[in-house]
């Protein structure tokens, strides 16, 4: 999975903190073929005035996926609609307020565990 920055509104409960994350990652793992296992997720909590997507003040969230390259630009359209459409149905956001960007690496760039560079070294 992509390593993926979710940043929400603070005062909602645990559960909502989860379906936002169970969302992301059923749409990674659907629209853009990651394996199911690979969840690399950090969820942070703002305040209304810390979290600012243009003049929007309902419910929201934003989020940033870094990921290696390579994802075709129809599996990223694909991405776009099913977290939406995971969004509305569980927690509830609207599309409207859900913003993605994604910015894409080289192998080189992650590492894992034990310093080492995981997809070149193993």
């Amino acid at each position: 999975m992509p390593f993926v920055n979710i940043a929400i509104l603070e005062g909602h409960d645990r559960d909502y903190a989860q379906a936002v994350a169970d969302s992301v990652n059923e749409a990674a793992i659907t629209a853009l073929d990651f394996p199911a296992d690979d969840r690399y997720q950090l969820i942070q909590e703002y305040a209304p005035h810390a979290l600012q997507l243009q003049t929007r003040t309902a419910d929201r969230v934003m989020l940033h996926l870094v990921l290696r390259s390579g994802k075709t630009d129809e599996q990223k359209k694909a991405f776009y609609r099913r977290v939406t459409e995971n969004l509305a149905a569980r927690p509830g956001i609207d599309p409207h307020n859900v913003m993605i960007t994604m910015t894409e690496n080289n192998d080189i760039d992650w590492s894992f565990a034990d310093g080492k560079a995981s997809f070149l070294e193993g």
